[in-house]
């Protein structure tokens, strides 16, 4: 006799949030992590938010019976050597509590580091677009900064010739994409049509072309600035 089978459920599953997970080929992650992410999940949860200074010593002090000190430097610095950690520095956000608010700045020297390490660890490093984004990331951590190019260099002690070389080439194609920017808004604001007959003329994407439209005017605006 075939038993029946059972109808299938109708119940949506509830999502469940994900925790730390194991890179391929890495070692495991340690334990205590877990037990952060669920204390603490706006700093340790998906989006692993760079921390403020001082907050191995917060944690021991707000759970002495729960952290054991010597598991929590192990842990901490697992974390904070993760690339999903550094990947979040490498873009220049603050340091945040342990509630997530921002508290305060990186230092230049933290961002420029971990922007050359997740360049290291990526495997299409040298592709073109690998490339285009750590030029773009130096650029950017560089004019954060607010150093000349002598202070920012004697500050994170980058290979200097390798590194002036790749932050002019950030600049060359911002130039050049700039002035793309700028002959596109000319000929929109010479055609007289409207932004949907413009982008459907020219077989161009709505929303892309809005938005080169839109960083087009900010360029105009600053440089009448300077």
């Amino acid at each position: 006799m075939t038993t029946p089978l059972a109808a299938p459920s109708t119940r949506t599953p509830k999502p469940r949030a994900s925790r730390p997970q194991r890179a391929p080929h890495s070692r495991e992650v340690h334990p205590l992590l877990h037990k952060l992410y669920d204390l603490y999940p706006k700093v340790f949860g998906p989006k692993a938010l760079p921390l403020k200074l001082g907050i191995f010593h917060e944690l021991v002090a707000n759970h002495p019976d729960l952290l054991e000190a010597k598991a929590l430097r192990e842990a901490l610095g697992q974390h904070t050597r993760s690339t999903r950690y550094l990947e979040q520095v490498a873009t220049g956000v603050s340091r945040h509590d342990l509630q997530g608010n921002p508290v305060e700045s990186l230092a230049p020297e933290h961002v420029h580091q971990a922007i050359m390490e997740v360049a290291r660890r990526d495997r299409t490093g040298n592709s073109p677009a690998a490339q285009a984004k750590l030029r773009m990331r130096l650029r950017n951590a560089f004019e954060a900064s607010g150093l000349s190019r002598g202070g920012y260099a004697e500050l994170v002690k980058p290979p200097l010739e390798a590194w002036n070389a790749l932050l002019d080439h950030a600049y060359t194609e911002d130039g050049a994409a700039a002035a793309k920017r700028e002959a596109l808004l000319k000929a929109f604001e010479s055609s007289g049509q409207t932004l949907v007959q413009f982008a459907d003329m020219y077989g161009m994407d709505l929303v892309g072309t809005e938005k080169s439209l839109e960083q087009a005017k900010q360029d105009r605006t600053a440089k009448q600035t300077e």
